[in-house]
């Protein structure tokens, strides 16, 4: 609380000492220079320098350098983030600096934002399987802890971003692909712009039968958005959003059959019908209010509700789950004699989510019919879950040294309350217990502190920051022992980071350099125990995960001035690499009811190195070409690093070709994936997760089926976009 107090103070006295004269100019606007280097570079030298810590964008070059349905060709790309997926188009889960693979199914420990607007949430589930990707513009990728502008999580903050055409008038919008598996996908988009603002209109559809068995897709999504000026000093934007979202589980398969591309799918999911099938409702507006030429203040509300049906090879699970908040951020600048400059951030985020859900298990024997346990083995509760959190950032800009220091903190308390709405006297014969429970946890300070120099083209930063990640409210309890889990404690994370973003040769050369630890104490893993003859799982805290790694990234824009090639208008080849070295130290678990020691073991899931070559090829014509080459190193499924998981390579290209018509514009693709006919893998599980095996899943008793293999071979896209202005 020193440490605390003491930040604040200081905070607060660096603004006062700077509010002495005011300007418009942008406190963390670039050096007055043209830059030559890749699209993406602007953006991201501006959030960095904002963040006071590592991060990297993804401009729409990037984003649809794939087929943007299938983000994880965008996310790899990224060093130090990988993208897992348990199904074609669904099951996503964002993995930053090795944290965020601990559970099954879903995020859980990074926190998302669909333009600003939190998707995440409040239990700090993230959801990605209702989200049109289709309609992001560019994305930013926050690595690490980020409490002091978003609150809760550890591994970082995924941002990702829409917007409306910018230039006045009517855009019509059409595109249509095809491609290997039964892939059918359109978007269909209305831009109405004008001198006040702009809407939009967007449907969007993909349908595919998938690469593996029983592994059909089908999505439909209707979203409408825009912004208007009210005055000069008020603006506001909204977004609404209607979506489905099916998707068939196949389920995961042993590693002989992985390795030799054999894919017969998990009887056991296919016996149940598995499937997510999902309908949400997502709506937000911001109102943006400048009340001075210093003061500006930015608020929005949002809201969202998700219905959900969840079947896999276990249980049939049920639920509705609205989620309402409201987020609001002050900011103000002010300039001293031009010697400093100060940008202060002041704001709040407030979510509640009421889940109403339902959990029906299946036998735990074999059986040809579709029949589940009887209720009074189900669960059906209502969970209210509260977070909460202020943070404040500050940056002070010394100009004649070019050196910002930034200090910021949060604050963030989190609640649950849950009801067993079984648990009626008489209600259910043979239930005879009460998983209702409330919890809070204590308010957790998280302070970031950075210092950031600017030499010529070069930014070097060097920041600690501190987050945490809180138990979930289904993690807090132990049903099958009907008591709450008291002795759980919120993760916490401490990182150092030591990063350069620059420019060089004539700013055609971007490169970005980290180095960084994070120490993650009070790791939470699920546990299996026993109480006389009842096995049961729980959740505890198992000690402490270290992560240190290094991280380069780097482009170069190349406009050749060679006879010969005076037919290409640029050629820009990129490079992305993470080496890691994650450890578990002091961590203790519990294997078939053992305590077993982990120390020092790797960090399961995560691959020593990673990395990613490509190069993105323009003509002068409209011609355009690219070309990416993935390679994500050997893993370990489990904390005895007993079972190694290979790596593998992917090698993707897409070929174009652009032209313009008078207002029409036209753009014909074909692109390929897995060029190479590489096995690999989009989902393991892992740690206390693996040795899965459920009863009929075709394979003997004593394999483990662990694995959710990716498209064996080759498989292609194709289509065309059509955009007509009227004026």
């Amino acid at each position: 609380m020193k440490f605390t107090s003491s930040l604040l103070v200081v905070s607060f006295l660096c603004a006062n000492l700077c509010a002495q004269e005011s300007t418009t100019k942008e406190s963390i606007s670039l050096l007055p220079i043209t830059v030559k280097s890749r699209k993406k570079t602007e953006k991201e030298r501006a959030e960095f320098k904002r963040q006071g810590q590592s991060m990297e964008a993804l401009t729409e070059a990037e984003w649809n350098r794939n087929n943007s349905a299938f983000i994880e060709h965008a996310l790899n790309t990224i060093a130090g983030v990988q993208l897992d997926k348990r199904t074609a188009l669904g099951g996503q889960r964002i993995v930053i600096r090795g944290y965020g693979n601990d559970q099954k199914f879903n995020n859980w420990g990074i926190k998302a934002y669909y333009n600003d607007i939190p998707i995440t949430s409040a239990d700090g589930i993230t959801l990605l399987d209702d989200v049109d990707f289709s309609l992001v513009n560019n994305m930013e990728i926050i690595k690490g802890p980020a409490t002091t502008l978003y609150g809760g999580g550890i591994g970082g903050v995924a941002r990702f971003n829409i917007k409306a055409n910018e230039v006045q008038g009517t855009h019509v919008f059409q595109k249509v692909n095809t491609g290997s598996f039964g892939l059918l996908q359109t978007q269909t988009r209305i831009d109405l712009v004008s001198e006040k603002g702009a809407m939009v209109f967007n449907y969007g559809h993909i349908q595919a039968d998938g690469y593996r068995p029983r592994g059909a897709s089908n999505k439909n999504m209707f979203s409408i958005f825009g912004n208007y000026t009210l005055n000069k000093k008020e603006k506001i934007q909204f977004y609404a959003s209607h979506n489905y979202s099916f998707e068939e589980l196949t389920g995961q398969i042993p590693y002989p059959d992985y390795y030799a591309g054999i894919d017969l799918g998990n009887r056991a999911y296919a016996k149940q019908n598995a499937r997510n099938d999902l309908l949400s409702t997502r709506f937000s507006i911001t109102h943006d209010f400048q009340f001075n030429k210093n003061l500006n203040n930015t608020s929005s509300f949002f809201y969202s509700n998700t219905n959900q049906l969840y079947i896999a090879a276990g249980a049939l699970n049920n639920n509705n789950s609205p989620n309402i908040g409201f987020r609001s951020v002050f900011t103000y600048k002010q300039l001293r004699q031009t010697t400093f400059v100060n940008d202060l951030s002041f704001g709040t985020e407030i979510q509640e989510t009421r889940t109403l859900g339902s959990r029906y298990a299946y036998p735990n024997i074999d059986t040809t019919a579709f029949v589940v346990q009887s209720i009074n083995k189900a669960t059906y509760l209502k969970t209210s879950t509260n977070q909460f959190s202020i943070f404040l950032n500050d940056r002070i800009h010394i100009t004649p040294i070019q050196t910002t220091v930034i200090l910021g903190i949060s604050m963030n308390p989190l609640k649950y309350a849950r009801e067993d709405l079984l648990a009626v006297p008489g209600l259910v014969t043979g239930y005879n217990k009460d998983i209702s429970f409330n919890k809070k946890f204590e308010t957790s300070y998280n302070p970031h502190i950075a210092i950031q120099k600017t030499i010529k083209n070069q930014i070097i930063n060097l920041s600690y920051s501190e987050g945490f990640n809180a138990p979930t409210a289904s993690t807090s309890f132990i049903g099958s022992l009907n008591i709450t889990n008291d002795q759980l404690l919120p993760e916490k994370a401490k990182m150092f980071d030591f990063s350069i973003q620059g420019l060089l040769l004539d700013t055609r050369l971007d490169y970005q350099f980290s180095l960084f630890s994070i120490n993650i104490e009070n790791k939470l893993t699920q546990l299996a125990g026993i109480s006389g003859t009842l096995p049961y799982t729980f959740w505890s805290n198992t000690g402490a995960q270290h992560n240190k790694g290094l991280e380069l990234s780097m482009g170069y824009n190349w406009q050749p001035k060679i006879n010969a090639l005076s037919w290409i208008k640029k050629i820009e080849p990129f490079f992305s690499t993470s080496f890691n070295q994650f450890n578990y130290s002091n961590f203790k678990t519990s294997i078939n009811g053992t305590p077993t020691d982990f120390t020092g073991k790797q960090v399961v899931g995560i691959p020593k190195m990673k990395y990613t070559i490509g190069v993105d090829i323009q003509a002068n014509k409209g011609l355009y070409a690219n070309a990416t080459y993935y390679y994500l190193g050997d893993v370990y499924a489990d904390f005895a690093n007993s079972n190694l998981v290979k790596g593998f390579t992917q090698l993707n290209a897409k070929i174009g070709y652009q032209y313009k018509y008078r207002n029409a514009d036209i753009d014909i693709y074909i692109g390929a994936n897995n060029i190479t006919n590489q096995i690999n893998y989009t989902f393991l599980f892992l740690g206390n997760n693996v040795n899965d095996n459920d009863p009929g899943n075709g394979y003997a008793s004593t394999v483990s089926t662990d694995l959710t293999p990716g498209a064996y071979q080759l498989n292609w896209w194709g289509g065309l976009k059509f955009s007509y202005h009227l004026k």
